[in-house]
């Protein structure tokens, strides 16, 4: 199979990772590297072999390139995303989909009218962790999901980040940033989420940067660091779910948890692609690891990318899609949506192909 020709938008930190790991895929080639700063993409080029080097106009009119990794920060992905669409390419983003839930209706809307794909991260759900999980609930080892508890709880980034403020601007903050992979894995495990309800504040609103050339600056903190609420899913099930940049002591509550009828499962932590999945059968008092679907990968980002080219080969739908992408955004808008007009918020979209099994 004729591997399919990929540029590279936004040669940030997480560019290393995807670099590294698609330099050996069988299905992509990157081909380019493009930034508004064309020494970081020269940079980036460099390190990893790759041979062209664009500005980011510049790499939506190369004829050869059909796909876009757009890993710019949030408030670039739905232009990015729409820029390679109008281009005629495919484009998968990292999260999240988009800051504004216009930005991402349009993304979908556009993709359509041009007849190419979106994917978009985090593509973590497809690790060995969260499929190891998922295949217990499909087996019936926990006997029919009815609740679930998910807590991303720690300080905020301004700690160990040299560049922090975007993490403190609108399309920010622990729900923005962390929330894509626990509400994607909730999405993967449970299916589609239909409602809301929710607190939100700013707790900690002075904040400094400690590392780096700019250690000393002070953050303007523009979006809820704090957010607490329910979610109900369309199977009934329903989760109790924390995001949190204001909690330096850090925390003992788990990362995730699925409760059912006949038993307990401790989800890993879906920042990451594996992890022990641990089983407690009703009636017992210990915790069993299950064995893994398959061989974990501590960091496979870009699976979903490899995923999606893949699918398109195969002409069925991919797992890390927009849509997914779109209803997991939607449901991070609720958030602060419930807290702010003080009532249940509805969720309109669905989570898309194979990720419900209710």
């Amino acid at each position: 199979m004729q591997r399919m020709k990929a540029g590279l938008v936004g040669c940030g930190n997480i560019s290393a990772i995807y670099l590294k790991n698609l330099k050996s895929s069988p299905v992509v080639e990157i081909v380019a590297c493009a930034d508004m700063v064309i020494e970081k993409a020269k940079e980036r080029a460099e390190e990893f072999g790759v041979v062209n080097v664009f500005t980011p106009d510049e790499i939506m009119q190369q004829d050869d390139i059909e796909l876009i990794i757009n890993l710019t920060i949030p408030a670039a992905h739905a232009s990015v995303n729409q820029a390679a669409l109008s281009a005629g390419k495919h484009v998968y983003a990292e999260k999240p989909f988009a800051v504004s839930l216009d930005d991402g209706r349009r993304t979908l809307e556009k993709a359509k009218e041009a007849g190419k794909r979106v994917g978009s991260a985090p593509d973590t759900f497809l690790g060995a962790g969260i499929e190891t999980a998922r295949h217990a609930i499909e087996s019936g080892l926990i006997g029919r999901p009815i609740a679930a508890s998910a807590f991303m709880m720690g300080a905020g980034p301004e700690s160990w980040h040299p560049d922090p403020e975007f993490f403190y601007a609108p399309g920010g903050g622990p729900m923005f940033d962390m929330g894509p992979y626990y509400l994607t894995a909730l999405a993967s495990l449970l299916g589609s989420m239909t409602r809301v309800s929710s607190s939100a504040g700013i707790l900690m609103p002075d904040r400094i940067i400690h590392s780096g050339a700019k250690a000393g600056t002070p953050i303007r903190v523009q979006t809820p660091t704090h957010l607490a609420g329910t979610v109900d899913f369309e199977n009934g099930a329903i989760a109790t779910m924390v995001t949190s940049f204001d909690i330096p002591g850090g925390s003992q509550l788990p990362r995730m948890e699925i409760y059912g009828t006949a038993g307990t499962l401790d989800i890993p932590d879906p920042n990451f692609f594996d992890g022990d999945v641990r089983l407690r059968r009703a009636g017992s008092d210990e915790f069993e690891v299950l064995p893994p679907v398959f061989e974990p990968i501590n960091n496979d980002r870009g699976k979903g990318v490899n995923e999606m080219v893949q699918a398109i080969r195969e002409n069925r739908p991919h797992r890390a899609s927009g849509e997914l992408a779109y209803h997991v955004l939607e449901v991070m808008h609720a958030f602060q949506r419930s807290s702010l007009e003080g009532k249940h918020v509805i969720i309109e979209s669905r989570a898309g192909y194979r990720q419900s099994n209710s």
